[in-house]
Formats: C-alpha cells, structure tokens, sequence
C-alpha cells in the first residue's frame, strides 16, 4: 500500500517537474488573445507604430509641404484624374481692373509711365495644380493626407518618448522612495506633493513658454509633468515588495540595493509599468494636440495633429471642414484603441485573475 502510493506521488511530483512553468507575462498574453477587442487594438496600435516609423524614414508624408492643389480643394477619389488644370498665377476673376490716366501736370505722370513700362515686363506664369485631392487640400494647397501621415508620425513619437522619459523619472524615485523610505521618502513626497498641487495643464503651459518649440522640447515637458502618476504607484510597490521572502534570500547572498531594486523587484512589478505607459501614451497625445493648438507645441517647420486642428477655426469659417473631420477620425482611432488595450492589458495582466 504504502509502496502504491509512493509511486503515485512520484508521478504526480513528474507530472508537476514536466508541466511548463509559466509566467505572469505568458498567462497574460493568452488572456490578451482571447480578448477579442484587446487583440484588435492591438494590432491597430502597431499599426500607428508602423505609420509612424514610416514617417521619419520618409517612406510616407514627405512631400507635404508640397503646394499641389489649388488651396482648400475639396475632397474627392476621382482626385487624379483632374490632376493638370491649368491655372493663372496673374489672372483675377471676378474684379475688373480700371486704368488710370495722368495729365501732363500731374507731379506723378512720370512715374505712373515708368510704371506702365514695367508692367510689360511681367509675364504670366502657369501652373499645373490639381483642383480636388482624396482628402482634400488645405489653405495653402497641401494635400492633408500627407499632413495627416507625418502629422501622425510626429503626435505618436512625442506621446511615446514623453511617456518613456515620465516611466523612468517615475520609477526611479519611486524605487528609492519606497525602498529606502525614512527621510529619502519625506523628501520624495514633499517633491511629489509640490508638483501635484498645481494644475498638469499650467504646469505644462509653464514649462511650454519656458522653453524653444520643437519635438524634443515637447518630450521632455512631458517627461517632467507627468512623472508623478508613475512615482506613486512605484512607492507603494517597493514598499510592499521590499520585506518579502525573496527580497530576505537576496540580501542573504549579499545582494546590493540595488541589485534588490532592480533586479529583484521592478521585474516584479513592471506589467504595471506596461499598463500605466498605455495610459500616459493616451494622455500625451491630446495633451500634445492642445499645446499645439495654443501655439506652444511643435515648430513650425513641423506638422502635427495638434498643429493641423490649430488651423480648423478659420476653415470652418469659410466651410472647409475636410481638414478637421481627417485629423478627428485618425486620433480617435488610436485613442480610442490605446484606451481599450489599456483595459485589457490590466485584466490579463492581473495575477489575481485566474
């Protein structure tokens, strides 16, 4: 009998040794899997990451400086097949232009001649531009799909480097606060409390008047104001990681701090660096788009969505809506994907879910 269930339990205790450990990291990927909407944003994310590494290798967007179309030309997909319509620099429709004649003892007759001799000299230039696009074209003649393109480039390596830069300001303070705790902790916090009572928006705007415009300019503001919301997750995970059993085997064998921070512990934690580099990526590219709005954001040499919506309030005006509807429906769309990956990164990522 006893012989019988020895053998049982060294079967159970192969079955268990020849099972495959997995990882918090494995489990949630097959969660994410079969999350269908998850799975989806997914994949339009990488998507956005693809068009925006596109961008700066110029393979899309790099011509959209180009004046090609007469400006605000409507949208349409019979676009090039109208390409080539001729049009007169010189020529005005609509006004009728009067000549004006001098007597003799007119002080001016002189250079009012001088100036009928120049005109002469003037030739009318023709151009070929095109008189509608797929998306339309905006006051200057730009196609906005190309704008778009590069815009969307721009927006998304702002949103992701601003969001890496405020993942590492966080993390690291937050590991020292939380680790060390004592009077490196007070201080952290006093820090923390400082920049948390003023407003992110004055708080940006701040920062934005301060420095030059410019992409980089733009991911280091972001990287500076939005720490804050790693810094207090990060606490209070290193000082809930710092006294557990693993951490007590580490520092038997003579591990350093920091080799027990980050070697031991931010592993442990990092799926909630993932989701909150998720939710700081969603925050940034709107927060990109208003300062850009405000004329805070990127150069002028550069375009964005931000820059692009800065140009709507007049269109709208004069009813050119085809440059608003096209920046719209391309944030909304990553977005709106960013925000549901979100939610389903922090489900399948939750060791508590089984």
């Amino acid at each position: 009998m006893n012989s019988q269930t020895n053998e049982l339990s060294l079967d159970a205790e192969s079955t268990v040794s020849d099972a495959p450990a997995r990882s918090l990291w494995r489990l949630g990927w097959q969660r994410l899997k079969k999350d269908k909407v998850g799975y989806i944003s997914l994949f339009i994310v990488i998507f956005y990451l693809l068009l925006s590494l596109a961008g700066w290798m110029n393979l899309i967007g790099s011509d959209w400086r180009e004046e090609i179309a007469l400006p605000y030309a409507p949208p349409t997909f019979a676009s090039w097949e109208k390409r080539g319509t001729e049009v007169k620099a010189s020529s005005i429709q609509g006004v009728e232009q009067e000549t004006l004649e001098a007597d003799a003892d007119d002080p001016l007759a002189a250079l009012m001649a001088e100036a009928d001799t120049n005109e002469d000299q003037y030739e009318t230039e023709t151009v070929q531009k095109a008189d509608s696009l797929i998306l339309g074209a905006d006051g200057r003649g730009r196609d906005i799909l190309q704008k778009t393109l590069k815009g969307t480039s721009v927006s998304v390596t702002v949103a992701l480097f601003g969001s890496l830069c405020a993942i590492i300001i966080g993390t690291i303070l937050g590991a020292l606060a939380g680790y060390f705790g004592k009077w490196v902790d007070d201080l952290l916090m006093w820090f923390y409390s400082i920049f948390t009572s003023i407003p992110d928006m004055l708080l940006l705007l701040s920062f934005a008047v301060v420095f030059s415009r410019g992409i980089d300019t733009l991911i280091i503001i972001f990287g500076l104001t939005s720490w804050t919301y790693v810094f207090r997750i990060m606490r209070a995970e290193f000082m809930k990681h710092k006294d557990r059993e693993y951490i007590q085997a580490a520092d038997a064998i003579g591990a350093g701090h920091a080799r027990k921070m980050f070697l031991h512990i931010l592993p442990n934690v990092s799926h909630l660096l993932l989701v909150q580099f998720s939710i700081l990526t969603v925050g940034m590219i709107k927060s990109e788009v208003v300062l850009s709005f405000l004329g805070f954001g990127v150069s002028i040499t550069q375009t964005s969505w931000g820059s692009m919506l800065a140009e709507v309030p007049s269109e709208l005006l004069q009813g050119y809506w085809w440059q608003m509807v096209t920046v719209t429906v391309f944030m909304s769309i990553l977005v709106t994907a960013f925000s549901l990956l979100t939610d389903s990164m922090r489900d399948a990522l939750d060791p508590k879910v089984k």
